[in-house]
This record gives C-alpha cells, sequence and structure tokens, in this order.
C-alpha cells in the first residue's frame, strides 16, 4: 500500500485509509494520473522531542510531530492536536486530508498538521505553556505566515495559539499574528472561527437534505463528540427545527427521543467537560449510540469511528463527517451499498479551515469583518463548493467522496505539474 519505510499502514489505519481514498480517484485524474504519487508521500515530516521542567521540579520528554503534506497550491494549513494516541501516521493522514479539503474549496492552502502525544489533562496550565512553546520553538524552522499556518485541533484552543504564536513572534523578533489562526479576538482572531467548522457541517448538511428530499424540520439527529464541532452543529440544526436525540462524547453516551433542551445540555457540557449527567436525557451504553433510530448521524470525534460493523448498523439516511476520517473504506463501501449519503470530511468540515484563511487575509491587511459578512462569506464558498463537487459525482456516477478527492486531487496536481520539479 506504501513503501515508506517510516510507517506501516494497515487498511484501516488513518493512512491507510487515505491511501485507498487516492487509489480510488485515479481513474478520474487523466493525465494527471502520472503525478498521482505525490499524493502519496508526505513533502516533510518532522519529529521532535519536547523536553519541559513539570512543577515538581522533575523534567518530562513528550513527542511532537509536524507533517507538510503538500505545498503545491500554497503554505501549509492544519491544526495542532494534543492527545495520548497521536502518531507520525495519524498525522500524516491528518495533514493529507487537510491538502484535499483546502483544495476542495479552493483556497490558496497546502496541507499540514501536527501533534505532540500526551494527555494534556494531566498538565497544569503553566505546564501545558511550557509544553506548547517549547514545541513551537522546536518546529519554529518549518512554520511561519508564508510557509505553514498551524491552528486549534483536539484539546487545544485559542490560548494555546495564542502561546504559539506569542513564541514564534518573540524568536523572530517582531509580532507575527499570521503565523497560526484561531486565535484571541483581540490577537488578530476573527469573529465566527469558534464555530465555524460546526457551521460548515450545518451547510453541507442542508444542501444535501434539500438534494436527497429531506426536511430539517424534525428531523432527528444523532452527534458523536460534542465539542466545538458537533456542538454548533447540534444547535444549528435545532434552530432550523431538527430534533437532536442522541449524543455521545468521551464521558458517556444519552438519549431522548423527544430531542434534548440545547439551551440546557450545551451550558452543562460548558461547565462539566461532557454530555454524562445531563439531567434531559437517558444513559446508553457507549455501542448503542451505533443503533439509534435517526435521520442524520454527524461523527464529530476522533477518525476510524465508523467501521464495517457500525456501518451495518447505522440507520440514519445521511451522514455528516465533522471529523477528520471517522469512516474506514469497508465502512465507506457499505454505507453507499445501503443507500445512506455520506457527505465527506474533505468538504463536510471544511468550515473551519475556509474562516482560518480569512482570519489570515485579515491578518495581513490589518481589517477585520463583522461576523455577519464571515458568515455569509463561508456560506457561499460552502454552497458552491458542494454543488461542484455533486455535478461532479452526478456526471461520473460516483460517491460525493471520491467526487471531492476527484475535484481537489486535479487542482493539486495541475499546480505540481505547472510547477515542474525543481532542480
Amino acid at each position: 500500500m506504501s513503501n515508506l519505510s517510516y510507517v506501516s499502514p494497515t487498511d484501516d489505519s488513518p493512512w491507510g485509509t487515505y491511501l485507498s481514498q487516492v487509489d480510488r480517484v485515479v481513474p478520474y485524474l487523466g493525465n494527471l494520473a502520472r503525478w498521482v504519487e505525490t499524493l502519496k508521500r508526505p513533502k516533510r515530516a518532522l519529529i521532535v522531542d519536547v523536553p519541559i521542567e513539570l512543577d515538581n521540579g522533575t523534567v518530562a520528554h513528550f513527542e511532537g510531530f509536524r507533517v507538510q503534506h503538500n505545498l503545491s497550491r500554497g503554505p501549509g494549513k492544519g491544526g495542532v492536536r494534543y492527545h495520548p494516541d497521536v502518531t507520525l501516521e495519524e498525522v500524516m493522514a491528518l495533514s493529507a486530508w487537510m491538502t484535499v479539503k483546502c483544495a476542495a474549496v479552493n483556497l490558496p492552502f497546502g496541507g499540514a498538521k501536527g501533534g505532540i502525544r500526551v494527555d494534556p489533562k494531566l498538565l497544569s496550565h503553566k505546564e501545558l505553556e511550557r509544553m506548547t512553546r517549547r514545541y513551537t520553538s522546536e518546529i519554529g524552522l518549518i512554520i511561519g505566515p508564508q510557509k505553514d499556518i498551524p491552528a486549534p485541533d483536539v484539546n487545544t484552543n485559542g490560548q494555546i495559539m495564542a502561546w504559539m504564536m506569542d513564541t514564534y513572534s518573540m524568536n523572530t523578533g517582531s509580532t507575527s499574528t499570521g503565523v497560526v489562526t484561531g486565535k484571541p479576538l483581540h490577537l488578530g482572531g476573527s469573529a465566527g472561527r469558534v464555530k465555524a467548522t460546526g457551521r460548515g457541517v450545518f451547510v453541507t448538511g442542508r444542501e444535501a437534505a434539500r438534494r436527497i428530499g429531506m426536511d430539517l424540520n424534525g428531523a432527528r439527529v444523532a452527534v458523536q463528540g460534542f465539542g466545538n464541532v458537533g456542538g454548533s452543529a447540534a444547535e444549528l440544526f435545532a434552530q432550523a427545527g431538527a430534533k437532536i436525540v442522541a449524543a455521545q462524547d468521551h464521558t458517556g453516551t444519552i438519549y431522548n427521543a423527544n430531542g434534548f433542551d440545547l439551551a440546557d445540555l450545551i451550558p452543562h457540557v460548558t461547565n462539566t467537560g461532557g454530555v454524562a449527567g445531563f439531567k434531559g436525557a437517558d444513559v446508553m451504553k457507549s455501542e448503542e449510540f451505533w443503533d439509534v433510530d435517526c435521520d442524520i448521524l454527524i461523527p464529530a470525534a476522533l477518525e476510524g469511528q465508523i467501521n464495517e460493523d457500525r456501518a451495518r448498523r447505522i440507520k440514519a439516511r445521511l451522514v455528516l463527517e465533522g471529523a477528520n476520517g471517522p469512516t474506514t473504506s469497508k465502512a465507506d463501501d457499505m454505507l453507499f451499498e445501503r443507500n445512506i449519503l455520506v457527505v465527506p470530511d474533505v468538504i463536510c468540515n471544511a468550515g473551519g479551515v475556509t474562516v482560518s484563511y480569512f482570519e489570515w487575509v485579515q491578518d495581513f491587511s490589518s481589517f477585520f469583518w463583522s461576523e455577519d459578512e464571515i458568515n455569509v462569506r463561508l456560506d457561499k464558498i460552502m454552497v458552491d463548493a458542494l454543488k461542484k463537487i455533486w455535478d461532479t459525482a452526478d456526471r461520473h456516477r460516483i460517491t460525493l467522496r471520491t467526487a471531492t478527492f476527484a475535484v481537489a486531487c486535479e487542482r493539486i496536481l495541475i499546480a505540481r505539474e505547472e510547477r515542474g520539479l525543481y532542480p
């Protein structure tokens, strides 16, 4: 599957899933297929040691990564995650999906991703800051406003972006707000950025529902992952008249056939850190989440959540991939056979990187737009991108995922071909 010496993917691993997605798009690339190996190899992969002094005086070492998958269309763009299961292979796959995602919505970025293998909940606030600053210094030689622009991801937020921006700025000798996106507003952040990914999930979901004749008013929605992405999407679907009947995160799984009162659930999650213990719902076993009777399923947690077994049991008509890589290739085939429409991650959750692009542009110009302006621009980009992808899917009679890859990979490989090889 891959002859890269430093990774041995399986079919269901993140990198293995990505490679199979690339293989499926080759027949639709025409003469550009000669460049397809470009997509199967990251341009640059950096592994760094991140030593910090803990509050108790001892020294701890963490392993950090930054991968730039492809820079043909512009500087790298992609988040940084803090999680105990972070691996080089995972970060490679996430960076590759960022390449495809940026091209799918026609942003002038390539794909990148970063991470540290750590459980951030075990660190104090000051330890988290020291680790972030050291990691930023270690990857500082390959990031920059015109080179590679990190952003928040799993277990990272605006505060961590502020520390990254400050560290990079101190090391380069001038304030560089454009080196990261997802920053606090008063440090050059953009209005609408926090909820942008969830908004993109809603916009693509609304368009998909319209195309398949599903009325959002009264539609039953199940959401896995109730953070910025899942929670924001849930709010917007509820405002459109849908009922959020099931929610699952790392704390537990809850269900209410009549729908949750999000005015109570959102503050509960904010205050307690998860959905567990919410009074307006029944508790379910974790695996029962995949059997919930619903119309729309939103996996917005981690990759690899929908495997072949779970794909057999899903009752939804529409799956909106809020997370990156939540569906394995075999599960994808199973959902297609069952006539369940999947709006793939590389377009469905592209709202976040789109508003990150807006933030980057605003930082360069030092001129900022209102949240209403941001949302109007975001909605138009998402709707236009999905229309082109849907037209491609209809023309070739392929899935939306393969169509998204066809549109995106064509743009990436045209850039590769026109730039040529140097030297």
